[in-house]
């Protein structure tokens, strides 16, 4: 929520402390999500300083020519102390940058910090560039290129879309819990993707499918979420799925759920509709398995984690890997988990 959404975090105020939870504390003075919104691009793919948090989110599924398959993420996060911008030291904007490979026995991880102003990090809508020092995402949306690098792994990607943007929730205004936190939410789901991994053994060729999410808001979770479960997956058929379970002090779950065509239509799901029950758990107490069900699209699947130990790391940590898809649908996906350490 994509992340997958994902983060946040209050990086760098204390968010170390607060980990996810600290998305349901208060936000005098931001500004907040509203049903009905109009989007506008290209000024949407960029910066929106007066929310709080705010993500521009790729996982990709890929596969090399010898059929061994890898996961990719791509993450930029922007975090507000403060709803305005300034041109010196002080600005209340921080960035935070995340990126991975997976393999099925590796998970490759480097993180980047960054403050405003000082053009170290940032987003322009048009033309479209997100970076982080020499990690850059860039083009028009429909074609697009990704570069990223940490100490024992790089890629230099390139994505084309074949297919629309989709809108979560009530055309984009996607709601997390009964009490009304919401964020914008859309994605880019129909990527092809195309390129190089460098890793120690080696460079690597690629191709396979990514989805890219955005998603901003100020509060998006309830004072009693602490974390959530993210999956996009893809199916063979063309169809794919987006659904997150948000975890809740009480032991309950909020969920919502978005069903896309081939073509693009989204319907959405509300509160109650899918329902994500884990199966398996690694060392760490991890769910790295997961039963997946949509009554309503005659969807009854197993998500399996390609590799179970793809714990990301960072400042704040979380799980996010690729999966593969079994039951009533086969395909792949990538899975998001939060609230876990």
């Amino acid at each position: 929520m994509n992340a997958k959404i994902l983060l946040l975090f209050l990086w760098p105020i204390s968010a170390a402390a607060q980990g996810f939870a600290g998305l349901g504390t208060g936000v005098d003075g931001f500004a907040r999500p509203e049903r009905g919104y109009a989007f506008a691009f290209p000024a949407d793919h960029g910066a929106h300083p007066e929310f709080r948090i705010e993500w521009w989110y790729l996982t990709a599924n890929l596969t090399a020519d010898d059929g061994t398959a890898y996961g990719l993420q791509w993450t930029l996060f922007r975090s507000a102390a403060a709803p305005q911008t300034r041109d010196d030291w002080s600005s209340p904007q921080f960035w935070m940058g995340h990126a991975a490979v997976t393999t099925p026995d590796q998970h490759y991880v480097s993180e980047r910090l960054a403050r405003d102003w000082v053009g170290q990090a940032g987003v322009t809508a048009d033309p479209f560039e997100a970076w982080i020092d020499d990690w850059v995402l860039q083009g028009d949306w429909n074609s697009l290129r990704m570069t990223a690098s940490g100490s024992d792994f790089a890629y230099d990607m390139t994505l084309t879309a074949q297919g629309p943007l989709v809108f979560h929730g009530d055309a984009g205004y996607s709601v997390k819990s009964a009490s009304g936190q919401a964020s914008y939410y859309y994605s880019q789901p129909f990527f092809e993707i195309a390129g190089t991994l460098t890793l120690p053994e080696g460079p690597v060729a690629v191709s396979g499918a990514a989805w890219l999410d955005r998603e901003w808001s100020s509060q998006p979770l309830a004072d009693n979420q602490t974390g959530w479960d993210w999956f996009s997956l893809s199916f063979e058929t063309g169809e794919k799925l987006m659904g997150f379970r948000l975890q809740q002090t009480d032991g309950m779950h909020y969920t919502s759920a978005t069903w896309i065509s081939p073509d693009g239509t989204a319907t959405p799901y509300e509160d109650g509709a899918l329902r994500a029950t884990p199966l398996a758990q690694n060392a760490a107490d991890v769910p790295i398995e997961w039963r997946v069900v949509l009554p309503q699209r005659d969807l009854d699947v197993t998500v399996t984690a390609i590799n179970e130990n793809a714990w990301m790391t960072t400042v704040i940590p979380y799980w996010e890997g690729p999966v593969t898809v079994t039951g009533s649908h086969e395909g792949t996906g990538y899975l998001e988990m939060t609230g876990y350490d």
